[in-house]
């Protein structure tokens, strides 16, 4: 059986086993709506309160907002078996019986455990986008449509990269490090904004080490057709997504050096 099919048989089976209990599946998703919207209340009453920050209306923030949780959202749910190796696999044992089994590694963690739960997120990260197109007034041309689809790529790759140096981590910790949350829901908070108000530091490091601004802030400013007040080039933002696949194959070579570190626990 090739990769993907796999995949989706995996997938089928995590969605399958959550679709026995409706409610609580219901109620998970329900759930993240909810708590995230609190993140949505709070961009708007920043927004409803000062006007414009910096040059940047509430319609334009809300295209960060919106495909940087979109991006979180699927990666999240793809990646949910590197979140959870130390305490699910690493300290059980059970990490062994994936190892000997015929198949690729990460595509058995990536199958492991699909919440349904994170289509809340999305859910409501697709609303934001429809949200930020009539407040901006943005023209979904062919162009920009295909811009947003490479960063939404690019940026899944990222959120994914994040969580499998999470899994890595776990090979020396067993528990996850609270330096993983830093860069996961930390990021998402970071990216929801424009790369032109932080520090230059910061700038620096959401360009070139974890390159959030890569997935979110330049092709947005392409969709946005609007000048980057910090000088990139506009091709910049057509061309920035292909970071986010440079940071999951770089966090996969990290993956397998941890592999070459891991000691089974025995019996």
């Amino acid at each position: 059986m090739g990769a993907l099919p796999l995949f989706f048989r995996l997938m089928a089976a995590s969605i399958s086993g959550q679709a026995r209990y409706p409610a609580s599946a219901l109620l998970l998703t329900l759930g993240q709506f909810l708590g995230t919207g609190i993140e949505v209340v709070a961009v708007w009453a920043l927004f409803h309160r000062f006007g414009e920050v910096q040059g940047w209306a509430i319609g334009e923030v809300a295209l960060f907002y919106g495909l940087v949780n979109c991006m979180f959202a699927i990666a999240d749910a793809l990646g949910r078996g590197f979140d959870v190796l130390g305490t699910e696999f690493l300290r059980t044992g059970t990490f062994d019986r994936l190892l000997l089994r015929p198949r690729p590694l990460a595509l058995q963690l990536m199958g492991h455990d699909v919440r349904i739960s994170r289509l809340g997120r999305l859910l409501q990260g697709l609303l934001v986008l429809v949200f930020a197109t009539v407040q901006a007034d943005i023209a979904w041309t062919p162009g920009a449509v295909a811009v947003a689809l490479f960063a939404m790529a690019g940026g899944i790759a990222l959120f994914l990269g994040i969580l499998v140096l999470q899994g890595t981590l776990s090979f020396w910790t067993v528990e996850s490090l609270e330096i993983a949350n830093v860069l996961t829901y930390g990021g998402v908070q970071a990216a929801q904004y424009p790369l032109a108000l932080y520090a230059q530091w910061f700038r620096r490091v959401l360009t070139f080490i974890v390159p959030l601004a890569c997935v979110a802030y330049y092709p947005a400013l392409v969709i946005l057709g609007k000048p980057d007040p910090l000088g990139a080039p506009a091709w910049v933002g057509m061309v920035s997504p292909l970071a986010g696949f440079a940071f999951l194959a770089a966090a996969f070579g990290a993956w397998r050096i941890g592999l070459r570190h891991y000691a089974s626990t025995g019996s």
